[in-house]
């Protein structure tokens, strides 16, 4: 078994909306069948009990090793705690070679379990080790790591429940809610809304304590010292019991509490002067460790923090009764698990010297021993939730607390006795206020319920009914989606919108293009949606992008499939048929809103069966009013937009616009097929996103088709009194509706100049000349820049082949050399005659065309 290109699919695919591993598998003929192999399936699973039924599709017949692996993978990630369930195993056209799909949470823990789930089959094809613990171990440790904590992780599962779409930016707890112009983002339990200067304050706690003494909130005395002697002096000035604590520290670090003489004191600032420069001496305030989070303007949650403590059994030393407390699974190191481990370090044998113990003290049945005077969790401390017993006047300390310090979402640590009374009433106080809090013990306390504070950060970042997206238009099909993009953009552009889009020559926000090349891919939407100032976003969605990683978005508002047709690079990555492609082409529409729309030519047979696949509803388009599927669909009262009289019509039920013809200049008053339809498929998309009519008409009216807004799309020029066309059309179907633009044209005699891609199949190469050699009286044949895979001159003879017995043609040159061959095709134009220039490098050859046109 040979495994190769493993690909991660990062958005919805060719095989579902899951975020996907995909390999490709080679398996010998032994192989394709594991009841040919003798005790394969025995040994795999006395290797791994755990995996699931192995199965293959009815039309695949034998369950290979392939389906195995696919098993492995699946079943490795689910043994370490992964929530996969879906995977599949596809049979290619070439013998012995299958595709491997298995679904992942977390890009790196697939992958791994993908390199694994290979070693435990080929342990099993030879009879070797696989040693599973250690495997699932890897996978568990490696998932720890990279996925959300519980805090962000909260935030995020609330946001999904709303609909709002996120990414995350980093592999840390960096993460962007929404896109465009509506994004929002977080770091863990802080915001866009949390300032910087109110995030130095929170972490300055005698500037805290001076902000919030002055706003009348109730706080310990106590002072900063900058030596052990100035913190016993300032101890003795306070009186009582005190608290020593960095300036500056977080999850309590470095804190002692309950000191009473100096060696204590003195040894607690120079614990805590490791953690800062800047220590505070304080009064210890008497009673329980509470905290109140407060979000924006409200109390959502407040627990009351314990410290890190063991109860003797009267057999077990201290150290084994620890051991016991850790070895709940619900304890693990980090923030990753609702609890942690509890630390038995110097500061727990210290806290148990001063209880009369050391670490193999057997206490007494019953007996608390705490091992640390702090309550945080990031200790091994735990939380009962208290929220119902928070008195109006407690809460209203802490949301002014939280207000004075200036954060949105604020950890305010109170001391005090009971939550059910006034902090005053009790000598309480409020001690810290923590920019960035933990969230664990709100979301699952040791004791109490759990409170939905992920919900409360999302409701405070957006209003309700916001879900942080923007339009997006998704456009796919074989020919006209650059122009039917480029068109669709200007429209919303007009509508007000600062529009992102995507295609086949670059990456653009409003006029500004950002990015060159061909941006048709999932990279490159992404980073329309990560744009700060985009309103609105169309993205040309190309099958490569599609069969290399999946959308970029988890659903759009409208989906254009504009036609499916030959030739569009059929062949490659297992698409080797119409049908394959169309399947491709189906994933925006199967991945449209549910109340989106899906625009559909009605004239494609191909693009009408993608109507059953779409959640949304369906628009079809046709220029024949007539037609079949149109009709039925109109009759029903559904919206459809056809060509009547020289105009545009959209109707739906009784109303209906149009759009006349001589009012779209790309369309030539009507003489161009084919831009006629991209009109059709772009006023269809316009109208389905609610733009009015006069934003439409407006829209289409001022789009011009020339070589700086649409460069390579039937571009016209003038050249000495004859006809230029520049255009990127590429494949036979796009050669056919240039060849029917061409002749409405006149001309006294018509030129074309044209290669092929070298990744094309033989008879598509060919096909392109045969059909140009029924209109063109000359042919330049020229060899692209790069031969994608073929031999040199290989390309040209597949197109001399084309020309063999063509009805028109009469004369066919051969030139190496784009830019020669342009410059062949200008020295014998006269005035009236026509040519079609079939350019390879867009840029560069439009560039050229323009010198040549300035020199004349």
């Amino acid at each position: 078994m040979e495994v190769s290109r493993i690909r991660a699919l990062r958005g919805p695919n060719l095989w579902s909306r899951h975020t996907a591993i995909e390999a490709i598998v080679s398996c010998s003929p032994a192989e394709c069948d594991i009841d040919a192999v003798p005790g394969y399936e025995a040994r795999l699973r006395n290797l791994f009990p755990e995996m699931g039924f192995l199965e293959a599709e009815s039309h695949l017949g034998a369950i290979s090793v392939a389906h195995a692996l696919e098993m492995a993978a699946l079943g490795l990630q689910s043994s370490a705690g992964c929530p996969v369930t879906f995977s599949r195993t596809s049979k290619t056209l070439e013998e012995g070679v299958f595709q491997v799909v298995v679904e992942y949470t977390e890009e790196k823990v697939g992958r791994l379990a993908f390199d694994l789930a290979i070693e435990l089959c080929r342990a099993a094809e030879s009879d070797g080790a696989f040693d599973l613990t250690s495997a699932l171990a890897r996978l568990q440790e490696l998932d720890e790591d990279v996925r959300l904590g519980p805090s962000t992780g909260s935030i995020v599962q609330a946001a999904v429940a709303r609909g709002i779409p996120y990414r995350r930016l980093t592999e840390g707890s960096l993460v962007q809610f929404g896109w465009g112009s509506k994004q929002r983002r977080i770091q863990a339990a802080e915001t866009d809304l949390t300032s910087a200067v109110a995030e130095s304050i929170a972490q300055d706690k005698e500037l805290t304590k001076t902000l919030l003494r002055a706003a009348g909130v109730p706080v310990p005395l106590g002072r900063s010292v900058t030596s052990a002697e100035d913190a016993w002096l300032a101890a003795r000035e306070i009186g009582g019991l005190v608290v020593v604590k960095p300036r500056d520290g977080n999850q309590g670090k470095g804190v002692a509490v309950k000191l009473r003489t100096q060696e204590e004191v003195m040894n607690a600032f120079r614990v805590a002067e490791e953690i800062s420069d800047d220590v505070l001496v304080e009064r210890y305030l008497p009673g329980h460790d509470y905290r109140l989070l407060v979000i924006g303007n409200k109390l959502i949650a407040a627990a009351r923090r314990d410290p890190p403590l063991v109860v003797g059994d009267g057999k077990r030393t201290i150290r084994e009764l620890v051991d016991h407390v850790n070895s709940d699974p619900r304890r693990g190191v980090g923030h990753a698990t609702s609890l942690t481990k509890i630390r038995f370090d110097e500061i727990a044998l210290a806290t148990l010297a001063k209880q009369g113990y050391d670490a193999e003290s057997v206490p007494p049945k019953g007996k608390r021993v705490i091992l640390r005077n702090n309550a945080n969790l990031s200790t091994g401390g735990t939380a009962t939730d208290v929220t119902d017993d928070v008195h109006p006047e407690v809460a209203e300390r802490a949301i002014a607390a939280a207000r004075n310090i200036g954060l949105d979402i604020c950890g305010v640590d109170v001391v005090c006795e009971s939550m059910l009374e006034p902090m005053e009433a009790q000598s309480g106080g409020i001690v810290e206020c923590n920019a960035a809090p933990g969230l664990r013990m709100h979301l699952q306390p040791s004791y109490g319920k759990g409170r939905p504070v992920g919900e409360a950060i999302v409701a405070n970042m957006f209003k309700p009914g916001e879900n942080g997206r923007i339009p997006v238009v998704a456009v796919a099909g074989t020919n006209g989606k650059t122009t039917t993009v480029r068109l669709t953009a200007h429209i919303l552009g007009v509508a007000g919108n600062r529009v992102g889009m995507t295609n086949s020559d670059g990456v653009y926000v409003g006029k500004r293009r950002i990015d060159t090349g061909d941006c048709s891919g999932p990279r490159s939407a992404r980073n329309i949606l990560l744009h700060p100032d985009v309103d609105a976003a169309v993205f040309e969605t190309a099958r490569g992008g599609v069969l290399r990683e999946g959308l970029a978005f988890d659903r759009c508002d409208v989906a254009v499939v504009t036609n499916i047709g030959m030739g569009d690079h059929l062949g490659l990555s297992y698409i080797s048929t119409v049908e394959d492609l169309a399947v491709v082409k189906r994933v925006i529409v199967q991945n449209v809103a549910p109340h989106g729309t899906a625009v559909l030519n009605a004239a494609d047979p191909m693009v009408v069966k993608m109507y059953s696949a779409c959640p949304g509803s369906v628009l079809y388009f046709a220029a024949d009013q007539h037609n079949h599927v149109l009709n039925t669909h109109r009759v029903q009262g559904h919206r459809v937009v056809f060509v009547d009289d020289n105009a545009i019509v959209a109707v739906e039920g009784e109303e209906k616009f149009r759009v006349p013809l001589a009012g779209i200049p790309i369309t030539r008053n009507g003489t161009i097929s084919f831009q006629i339809e991209n009109a059709m498929a772009s006023i269809a998309a316009a109208w389905a996103l609610g733009l009015s009519v006069d934003t439409i008409l407006k829209g289409v009216a001022t789009f011009i088709n020339d070589a700086a807004t649409a460069p390579g799309r039937f571009n016209i020029f003038d050249y000495k009194g004859a006809t230029l066309i520049a255009d990127y059309g590429h494949n036979p179907d796009a050669i056919l509706a240039l060849v029917q633009a061409v002749e409405s044209m006149p001309a006294a005699r018509r030129s074309v100049v044209i290669s092929g891609a070298g990744d094309r199949r033989d008879e598509d190469i060919r096909e392109q000349t045969r059909i140009l050699g029924a209109v063109f009286d000359d042919v330049v044949l020229y060899q692209d820049e790069c031969q994608r895979g073929r031999a040199d001159g290989e390309v040209l003879a597949l197109l001399q082949q084309g020309l063999v017995d063509a009805p028109r043609t009469k004369n066919v040159c051969e030139i190496r050399g784009e830019f020669l061959a342009i410059d062949q095709a200008l020295g014998r134009l006269q005035a009236g005659d026509l040519c079609l220039i079939l350019i390879d490098q867009v840029e560069e050859a439009l560039e050229h065309i323009a010198r040549r046109i300035a020199e004349a």
